[in-house]
């Protein structure tokens, strides 16, 4: 009997001590910077602003007021979620629906897209005063045909061209047909530029420093200005060239020049570099896609474009 009495009080105290384990407190862990975001909160006024802002950095205006209430009620029922963001951006891009100003966002868009990247490489020189500058040139090239200068009128008729190809970028690029380096080529290899950057020398420095943001290395510069300037065969990046077109070309196929124009995305959505995550991980979509209305879209629909952090 004293043994089954011992027995009993140990199975006792062991269902006693299995039960307070079982009661006791499970610790919580806590991870830093991962707090979820409640956009409940973000009042009307900043969804109004990040609708207004999205405007102005893709249409080139301000929504009216229909637009306004649209697209701030459907950011709100959709809880400010990353995919209602993404949509209402695309909309601005894409949508072919006539809307207000012109025929479509899309329409708009394209063409704002072609007169920012004016105002990077040419100093936003409009479409007309690029017709004028055409208008002198046949000109020239008629009185050329007229004296019998064959030379003289070949020379103006390339010209022309390269006044063309500008213009005719905008359409290419909407239809699918150029991509964002043809024509960054043709907005650095006409006579506009040559303007503005005059001589061999500041076009070198200049298509490094508008297209890559930095300027070249000692090396670079001398392969670069045996090309444009001497017109000798020199080697750039690999490849060989021997004039002017040659180096554009070699410029606008580098890897450098994709990060250039995700550079120029930060610097003008966000005044800002990207940082090394951000360059690459665009880096790495645009050479994979070539899609930079993806990379626009993805600074965008961030927390920190609409300022509601």
């Amino acid at each position: 009997m004293p043994f089954m009495k011992n027995r009993l009080g140990l199975v006792v105290s062991m269902l006693v001590v299995v039960a307070l384990l079982g009661c006791r407190k499970t610790t919580q862990v806590v991870v830093p910077d991962n707090v979820a975001p409640w956009y409940d909160g973000i009042p009307t006024v900043l969804i109004e602003n990040y609708v207004n802002r999205l405007f102005i950095d893709l249409q080139g205006r301000e929504p009216i007021d229909s637009e306004m209430v649209i697209h701030v009620d459907f950011l709100r029922s959709n809880k400010l979620s990353l995919s209602s963001r993404a949509a209402l951006i695309e909309q601005l891009q894409f949508d072919t629906i006539p809307a207000a100003g012109d025929s479509s966002y899309q329409s708009i868009y394209f063409k704002r897209l072609y007169e920012q990247m004016k105002v990077r490489l040419i100093e936003g020189a409009s479409d007309a005063y690029l017709q004028g500058e055409m208008g002198v040139i046949r000109f020239n090239a008629i009185l050329d045909s007229l004296n019998g200068d064959t030379t003289g009128y070949n020379r103006n008729m390339a010209e022309i061209a390269k006044f063309q190809r500008v213009l005719d970028s905008q359409w290419h690029y909407r239809a699918g047909t150029y991509n964002l380096d043809s024509m960054c080529a043709y907005l650095v290899n006409n006579p506009v530029y040559d303007f503005i950057n005059m001589n061999s020398f500041n076009f070198i420095n200049a298509t490094f420093d508008n297209l890559y943001f930095r300027f070249p290395t000692q090396s670079e510069f001398e392969r670069a200005y045996r090309m444009v300037d001497a017109e000798v065969p020199a080697s750039l990046f690999g490849r060989s060239g021997t004039n002017k077109s040659d180096y554009i070309n070699i410029i606008v196929s580098q890897n450098e020049f994709w990060q250039g124009l995700i550079i120029w995305a930060y610097k003008t959505l966000l005044a800002r570099d990207p940082n090394t995550t951000e360059l690459y991980l665009a880096m790495q979509e645009l050479k994979s896609t070539g899609d930079f209305h993806s990379i626009q879209r993805k600074i965008l629909m961030t927390d920190e474009y609409a300022n509601f952090r």
